[in-house]
C-alpha cells in the first residue's frame, strides 16, 4: 500500500476501521481480493511476482498492511520482500506487538517498510528505516503513506480527516449490510488531485516526482493507483471491500466480502 489511513477504538461498533491505497507498476503481477488457496483462512491481495501482500486479514481476527518508504530513486536490493511481513503475519498467532519487536534482528533483509499489524485487539507498528522500531498504535485516528508514521503528508491528512467525518455520521452503523454506505470512503481514496508545492515532501525524488506522487489516487500509464481497499473489523466479522484499475485508472472491477470471524479468534 502506498496510503493508509485508519480509526482505532474509536468507534463503538468498529473498533479498526482501515482505508487503503495500493499504487504499483501497472506491469506487475497480483491476484484479487480474495481466499489464499495456501491458506483459506487468509483473505486479501496477493503479489504473484515475489508472494506475500499488501493487505490480508484472517478469519481468526488479523490484519496486516505495509508500505514501502521513499529514499530517493536508487534501487533497492534486498533478500526479501516485504510484502511477506504481510504473509507471516496474518498466519501467525504471535500478539501483533510481540511478532513487531521479534522482527527487528531481520528487519534489514526486507525492502523499506512501514508495517501495521492488528492481532484482533491491539494494534502495533514496526519499521525499518531509519532503524528497526517496534511500538504499539495508540487508539485515534492514524494515517501514513511512504514516509513516517502520522507524517503531515498532504494525502494521509485528507484521507484521515474523511475517515474521521463518516464515522460521525449514519453510514457505519449499515456498513455491514450495505455497499453504498462505505461509498464516502471510496470517494475519498479517489482524490486524483496533487498537492500544493508548498506542502510537498522531500523524499529524494525531485519536485516534478512529488507532485505526481501527491494525490491520494494516482493515474499513470506505467505507474499508479491499482486498488483502493475499505476493511471494517468487529468482534464478529470482518468487511472487506476492494475496487480495482488498471493504467490511467481504468476500472477493473470490484469485490466487497463479509468475513465471519472465527470462534477461537482475540475479542476485538
Amino acid at each position: 500500500m502506498c496510503l493508509i489511513a485508519l480509526a482505532y477504538r474509536a468507534h463503538p461498533r468498529w473498533p479498526l476501521v482501515l482505508i487503503a491505497n495500493r499504487d504499483e507498476a501497472h506491469a506487475r503481477a497480483s491476484a484479487p481480493a480474495g481466499n489464499d488457496p495456501d491458506a483459506p483462512e487468509v483473505y486479501g491481495g496477493r503479489d504473484l511476482v515475489a508472494g506475500g501482500g499488501w493487505l490480508q486479514v484472517s478469519r481468526r481476527g488479523r490484519l496486516a498492511a505495509v508500505t514501502n518508504v521513499r529514499r530517493g530513486l536508487e534501487p533497492e536490493r534486498v533478500a526479501r520482500s516485504r510484502g511477506w511481513l504481510v504473509r507471516d503475519f496474518v498466519r501467525g498467532e504471535a500478539p501483533a506487538l510481540a511478532h513487531a519487536e521479534a522482527l527487528a534482528g531481520a528487519a534489514r533483509e526486507y525492502g523499506r517498510f512501514n508495517l501495521l499489524l492488528w492481532d484482533g485487539e491491539a494494534l502495533a507498528f514496526a519499521s525499518n528505516v531509519p532503524e528497526a522500531v517496534a511500538m504499539p498504535v495508540a487508539a485515534g485516528f492514524h494515517a501514513m503513506s511512504n514516509g513516517a508514521f502520522d507524517a503531515a503528508w498532504p494525502k494521509s491528512a485528507h484521507a484521515a480527516q474523511a475517515l474521521r467525518g463518516w464515522l460521525a455520521g449514519d453510514a457505519p452503523d449499515a456498513a455491514a449490510g450495505s455497499a453504498q454506505a462505505i461509498e464516502p470512503l471510496f470517494a475519498a481514496l479517489a482524490d486524483d488531485r496533487p498537492a500544493p508545492d508548498a506542502t510537498l515532501p522531500d523524499t529524494g525524488v525531485g519536485r516534478e516526482l512529488e507532485r505526481r506522487l501527491s494525490p491520494a489516487f494516482i493515474r499513470d500509464a506505467v505507474y499508479g493507483t491499482r486498488c483502493s481497499s475499505v476493511v471494517l473489523a468487529d468482534a464478529s466479522r470482518i468487511v472487506f471491500a476492494e475496487r480495482r484499475f488498471g493504467p490511467e485508472g481504468a476500472p477493473q472491477g470490484e469485490s466487497r466480502a463479509v468475513l465471519p470471524r472465527a470462534a477461537d479468534g482475540p475479542a476485538g
